[in-house]
């Protein structure tokens, strides 16, 4: 997947007595995908620690995940963005009279995120790779003998002492979409597109790092069937609001309080981490209030003001930032869209004044799929800053310019919106976050925001 990143530096360690960063263990979970030969990607000698996991990307060079795909630059870029904009359209569809999206279906969850983080399930531990994702409430899991899965690497139930089915009457039944009882086991089964995904809702220890809980409750996919799109090899891990997410069955461990901080791609080094729990945190961090949007329970919602493109600050409608609980509208930090996505008037009104601002003011600007702002040749961008009530986040230009790898092209990585959903969603995404430390602190109602090397 194209990020930015073609020269990352050594990130700096942070390491205290309350806080240990650890490397993510890939050996001991694919040793036949791990066929890489870069000496960085030996993680025999490391493990996770204490409540921090490392974060790597899903196409960083020492992935067990990365594409083969032979798809050049630009249809990798247009492929990503497509996946992206289904994702909008399912973030965007949240809309609902009721409070809770407890499980979301399909490719819109499922093939976007681009984070992954070790986990081990059952007794004894079985490791599998999952895909962090902050607007899932449930964790996915393909498990052995499931008909249509891509993995490799499924979880085997069969050989873990403490999993069991959810019954039917459990109340966890009634927070999955469409509920049906097979064997005394609640069981679901999803439909998105032309392919359909069928689940058993099941319990199992999961240990997260160095910490155990017990009877997570989380989806054992048995089967996908259709023509459409299938789920990744990786399994999912909700970070999200709702009840079935790991926030809210671990609340009495990690208070509902996490940190991450995402690496580039091409990182070889697994710096990036994700930090669960309100302990060892970072100090230096500037907050905005976390806002709670009934119509779209699950995300993580700050308040927009401004957007800045170098020193200018731009004349945005103000409808088109604001938060609306009535409608669902406002503006999310997600890490499953790779690429920012602003309501139409927003985006336009930051991409003009972008285009003013970039030197030499003769560069031709061309288009790339669903990117209109792209150049050939070297040129000088300015920063952009998202600004909130209590913090800025300034972007330079390496958060910002997708770079083609083989080529001289180069395109500000934002886009605008869908219109044809249900109130429009302002997403922060994840290239724009890399190199951020983003705090999720829903006790105290607040979204923390540091600039952190990670890559």
């Amino acid at each position: 997947m194209p990020t930015p990143f073609n020269n990352p530096s050594n990130p700096k360690a942070y390491n205290t007595m309350s806080t240990l960063v650890l490397f993510l263990q890939l050996f001991s979970i694919l040793p036949l995908a791990l066929g890489l030969n870069h000496p960085n990607c030996d993680l025999t000698k490391t493990q996770d620690q204490g409540s921090t996991l490392r974060i790597f990307h899903i196409d960083s060079p020492c992935s067990p995940f990365k594409s083969s795909s032979p798809l050049s630059w630009e249809a990798r870029v247009l492929q990503t963005l497509a996946q992206d904009q289904a994702r909008l359209q399912y973030l965007s569809s949240l809309v609902a009279g009721r409070s809770v999206v407890p499980i979301a279906s399909g490719r819109q969850m499922l093939q976007s995120t681009t984070y992954i983080v070790k986990a081990l399930i059952g007794t004894p531990a079985q490791p599998l790779l999952l895909a962090m994702d902050t607007s899932s409430d449930v964790a996915w899991i393909p498990c052995s003998g499931c008909v249509g899965c891509p993995s490799n690497t499924a979880f085997s139930p069969a050989k873990s002492t403490s999993f069991k089915n959810v019954s039917c009457s459990a109340p966890q039944c009634k927070q999955v979409p469409n509920p049906t009882c097979g064997a005394r086991a609640c069981s679901f089964n999803l439909t998105y597109g032309s392919s359909s995904i069928a689940a058993n809702l099941s319990q199992d220890t999961i240990r997260l790092a160095a910490d155990p809980i017990k009877a997570f409750t989380f989806g054992c996919v048995n089967k996908v069937a259709g023509g459409g799109t299938i789920p990744p090899p990786q399994g999912l891990l909700g970070l999200g609001r709702g009840p079935l997410s790991l926030m809210s069955q671990a609340q009495s461990i990690y208070k509902s309080t996490f940190s991450y901080c995402l690496p580039s791609f091409r990182s070889l080094t697994f710096s990036g981490s994700l930090r669960l729990g309100p302990t060892s945190q970072p100090q230096r961090v500037k907050y905005t209030q976390l806002l709670r949007n009934p119509r779209r329970s699950s995300l993580y919602y700050v308040n927009l003001v401004a957007i800045r493109v170098g020193r200018k600050v731009v004349d945005l409608p103000p409808a088109a930032i604001a938060f609306n609980p009535s409608t669902g509208a406002g503006t999310i930090f997600d890490s499953g869209t790779v690429y920012t996505r602003l309501a139409k008037p927003v985006y336009e009104a930051v991409r003009n004044e972008f285009r003013k601002r970039v030197k030499p003011t003769t560069a031709v600007v061309t288009s790339l799929g669903g990117f209109d702002t792209c150049y050939s040749g070297q040129v000088k961008v300015p920063t952009i800053t998202f600004m909130f009530k209590g913090v800025n986040m300034t972007m330079p230009a390496d958060n910002l310019m997708l770079h083609s790898t083989a080529g001289s092209t180069s395109c500000l990585a934002m886009a605008a919106a869908p219109e044809n959903v249900n109130s429009v969603v302002n997403v922060i995404a994840s290239m724009q976050q890399q190199n951020h430390r983003v705090l999720i602190d829903v006790p105290n109602g607040r979204l923390g925001l540091a600039r952190e090397r990670c890559s």
